[in-house]
């Protein structure tokens, strides 16, 4: 019999095996259906107590085990691991050597980098060849370069400073242009983080900083280009997270040298600080436009969205920190930042011109933008306040335009800046005192209130799509739309607190106090009592609600604190002006639910202009 006969008689009889097995497998498996059958419909049934499988038979043990081996087979994990350990031997071996005084510890590191640079060499050749120990040749060679530049320069000083560094930056774009040309990421990820950490780890904790901060900038560079070979956010995120680091590291050390006093060391390079975080904030920028339009019609990746905002967050707060500390104007640094925001909204403006349904992209700039806005103009006005109805205009430009755009993202973004505004507002105006309580801040808190009440208004006239992710899938109804009321009137009572205080003075001063105290309850109950009125008349069930709440905290301030901190006439007027917000409630509420049934059809979120009932 020939030899090709005797080849198609054993695949023959392999063949038969395997079916066999086959259909003992669907014969077991069978029998153990029939079983949990006949279990539940027997006398037994009504029990929920489960039935018990028999013991896995080792035929099935032994397929799992073939699966493993096949799994170890397709991954070449044991060649791999192989090949690894044998690299590592001849690491060791040249370590060994070279530790024991056999050879110069110099001659014994460029023995050592050249071994790293042959790996890596062999490593695209193996990626040439579509090998599968690639990558472990290049990945070694990348990490075993990295680790001796580090030990060569720092405990050794037998490599000078700039050439470890354009070694580690030559190791890194070396493995750049092998994962380019194979469309692979193994060797450009293992590459940069390598230059990443052995570049910030050399004379830690005070390295040269301009040296760092240049292979940090081309580890930036780099991973944009790794996240185009596949998405990788987070190698981008490691790489972002180490610059930021290391460079506040710089500007610390700085700052504590310039409050000590005396000379600064040359080492930390203080006129080279602005500069370079100038132009990482500009790296960082276009690396955030590219990054949205390389997504094209596919989701933009998360950290695109967000480098825009803590971009701006890093960079602003780190040089207005040193520059500071320098003596510097800061309303210099401040100015640059309000046009930087104005560019932020200027690139929002521009990504909704490219024809994109929804203006992708634009929602990440439009929140740095009001982002630097709330750090930058309090710092550039010189007032806080005045800032506030700025920032609130700017919100209620983005909701107009969200319309427009198609973009639900930017109408959350503009309910967000009015709640900063209103919390700021707050904290601004906390307390009593002649800051808080100036005349002059009627104006902003005012302005502050008519611009988020208005587009409280719009919201309600002009209802999101259903197509806008967030609004379709959490908030149908926009009722996140409540907050914009919230914050209109605390904004508007924090307006007439101030007003309040300017009249209680002109009453006798053992009665400033009690009267100032006691008017704001007064203040609270009349917004409950106008709120319910508004709500009956329009039929609008949002804002009989929120006079419903509005009350509970007129009542709360009267009872638990009025009446134990206050007397006299106007703790008087105090629980008389809640006792009238309660029956006003009290009445409008009960013929609420005596309205016919037809009339009771309400849209909770409807217009306050429009739908009645």
């Amino acid at each position: 019999m020939t030899e090709p006969e005797t080849n198609a008689g054993e695949r023959e009889k392999e063949l038969t095996a395997r079916l066999q097995a086959m259909e003992q497998q669907m014969e077991r498996l069978a029998a153990r259906l029939g079983e949990g059958e006949a279990a539940g419909s027997g006398p037994g049934s009504g029990s929920s107590a489960p039935a018990y499988e028999k013991d896995i038979p080792p035929d099935e043990i032994t397929d799992v085990s073939e699966e493993v081996l096949n799994w170890a087979t397709r991954t070449s994990l044991l060649p791999r691991l192989a090949t690894l350990c044998f690299l590592l031997v001849v690491a060791l071996i040249l370590r060994t050597i070279t530790d024991s005084g056999v050879i110069n510890k110099l001659v014994g590191s460029v023995i050592g980098m050249s071994y790293a640079a042959i790996l890596m060499i062999v490593g695209w050749y193996r990626y040439n060849k579509q090998s599968p120990l690639a990558p472990i040749f290049a990945a070694s060679g990348a990490l075993l370069m990295s680790t001796i530049v580090v030990e060569t320069h720092s405990h050794f000083n037998s490599l000078p400073l700039v050439p470890a560094y354009l070694t580690l930056m030559a190791t890194g774009i070396g493995m750049a242009l092998i994962s380019r040309q194979f469309n692979a990421l193994t060797p450009i990820s293992v590459g940069i983080l390598s230059m990443c950490f052995a570049g910030s780890a050399m004379d830690y904790p005070r390295p040269f900083f301009p040296y760092l901060a240049l292979l940090l900038l081309t580890a930036n560079l780099l991973g944009y280009f790794a996240a185009k070979i596949k998405r990788c956010s987070w190698l981008r995120w490691v790489v972002l997270v180490v610059t930021m680091v290391m460079l506040q590291m710089w500007g610390v050390q700085i700052v504590t040298e310039l409050r000590k006093g005396g000379t600064i060391s040359s080492e930390l390079a203080i006129s080279w600080f602005l500069p370079v975080i100038a132009a990482f904030a500009t790296t960082y920028i276009i690396l955030g436009l590219l990054g949205i339009f390389r997504s094209g019609a596919e989701k933009i990746s998360k950290f695109d969205l967000a480098l825009p905002t803590l971009n701006i967050i890093w960079a602003f707060s780190i040089a207005m920190y040193v520059f500071s500390a320098q003596g510097g104007s800061e309303q210099t640094l401040a100015v640059i930042g309000l046009l930087i925001a104005i560019y932020y909204l200027i690139v929002t403006f521009w990504l909704e011109k490219q024809a994109v349904e929804g203006a992708p992209g634009a929602g990440s700039f439009a929140f740095a933008c009001g982002v630097l806005l709330a750090l930058a103009l309090p710092v550039a006005t010189g007032m806080f306040v005045i800032s506030l109805p700025v920032i609130s205009l700017v919100a209620i430009t983005l909701a107009v335009m969200s319309r427009t755009w198609g973009s639900g993202s930017i109408r959350i973004i503009s309910y967000l800046f009015q709640l900063y505004c209103c919390v700021a507002m707050v904290i601004s105006f906390r307390g009593a005192g002649p800051t808080a309580m100036d005349a002059v801040n009627i104006l902003p808190t005012g302005l502050l209130a008519g611009i988020i009440l208005y587009q409280y208004q719009w919201s309600r006239s002009w209802p999101p799509s259903e197509k806008y992710l967030f609004f379709g899938r959490f908030d149908v109804h926009d009722r996140s739309a409540v907050l914009l009321l919230l914050t209109g009137l605390i904004s508007g009572f924090y307006m007439m607190r101030i007003a309040l205080f300017q009249v209680v003075t002109l009453l006798p001063a053992a009665m400033h106090r009690d009267a100032f105290v006691c008017a704001q309850s007064v203040l609270i109950n009349s917004a409950a009592i106008a709120l319910i009125l508004f709500a009956f008349l329009r039929k609008n069930k949002e804002i009989r609600n929120v006079a419903i709440l509005v009350m509970i905290v007129g009542g709360i301030k009267v009872f638990m604190f009025d009446l134990m901190a206050t007397h006299g006439l106007p703790l008087v007027s105090s629980v008389f002006s809640f006792g009238l917000a309660a029956a006003a409630e009290s009445i409008a509420l009960s013929k609420w639910q005596k309205q016919p049934a037809e009339q009771s059809k309400v849209i909770s979120a409807g217009p306050i202009t429009g739908v009645k009932e």
